[in-house]
């Protein structure tokens, strides 16, 4: 099934050679801009937010970018589509083209409404079905369908509340598209499979239909990262604040809180948000980290130059 090639470089603004701490800080920049919290036109704000997720889920994994540079974007079809180069092994784990089917042949799906695009479900999501009956020959027994996979991208926000989600999927060959209405489970976890009972495959010879799996991936967000049930956040701070003290206003999933920064917070330091987290097994919340790096000026003006020999002076060490 052709697909339209995405370039995830240029989505994100890096170049090729661009480095794992290059790729992050494009990442973050343009996540914070583009955040549905944060931008004005939110529809518009939240198709980008979606795209920059989708390349920084490629490119922020080494396997998965080694992957997508094998693949370049010169093997266009005569009719616009995009096709993998020759005997190109992308596929498992963690990718592949959606297909149900066995020896012979196989079923392609396109899916809507998971947050990624038709080009990443089919070299970098989803998995091949699996057929409930196996082997050659004539077969006469009811045969199960073929169990199908998708990624869904679940927001924090949707991980901490719960949702549901309108999820389109259409078979190859079929103007039809089947709609369903997804319960994302309040404190889904990365990796989490929702099922849809028998919406997979439809089986043969009376056979049972296969299910349809969607595979959770949680949606990259640019002020935290998810440990588990809990969050880290990382916040810069001056060193004046890291030795006097202070006050900082730190994001949540749900608004802003304050924290008090003691004298002589070191870099590096967490600080815990008790129940600002995401929902664990047990239903009860995980923690937010908040972590100090500690910010130094990379130019100095000549009296803080003065000060800071002073305060050297001070310590013994000049």
């Amino acid at each position: 099934m052709p697909v339209q090639f995405r370039d995830y470089y240029e989505t994100l603004g890096v170049s090729k050679t661009a480095s794992e701490d290059e790729i992050r800080t494009a990442f973050r920049k343009l996540a914070r801009k583009y955040h549905p919290d944060v931008a004005k036109d939110k529809k518009s704000a939240e198709e980008k937010f979606k795209q920059i997720n989708e390349a920084y889920e490629v490119l922020s994994d080494p396997e998965k970018r080694r992957k997508y540079d094998e693949l370049g974007a010169n093997w266009n079809q005569p009719g616009g589509g995009f096709q993998p180069p020759p005997n190109w092994r992308g596929g498992q784990p963690g990718g592949g083209v959606q297909w149900a089917g066995g020896e012979n042949g196989g079923v392609e799906f396109e899916f809507g409404g998971t947050g990624f695009s038709d080009f990443f479900e089919q070299f970098f999501g989803g998995g091949r079905g699996r057929s409930a009956f196996g082997g050659f020959g004539q077969r006469t027994a009811a045969e199960r369908g073929h169990d199908v996979e998708a990624d869904i991208m679940v927001t924090l926000e949707e991980a901490l509340n719960g949702s549901t989600r309108q999820v389109s999927l259409r078979r190859a060959g079929s103007k039809k598209t089947e709609t369903y209405q997804v319960k994302i489970p309040r404190g889904v976890r990365e990796g989490q499979r929702i099922r849809l009972a028998g919406q997979g495959e439809a089986g043969e010879r009376g056979g049972k239909s296969g299910d349809l799996f969607l595979r959770v991936r949680l949606e990259r967000h640019p002020d935290f990262q998810v440990e588990g049930s809990d969050l880290v956040h990382e916040v810069k701070i001056a060193p004046w604040q890291a030795v006097l003290g202070d006050q900082l206003v730190v994001p949540t999933l749900e608004g802003n809180a304050r924290l008090k920064l003691p004298p002589g917070t070191q870099g590096g330091q967490r600080f815990r948000l008790r129940e600002r987290g995401l929902p664990g097994v047990s239903g009860q919340r995980g923690d937010l980290y908040v972590v100090t790096q500690i910010q130094l000026p990379k130019k100095l003006t000549e009296r803080e130059r003065e000060l800071w020999q002073q305060l050297a002076q001070l310590h013994g060490k000049v």
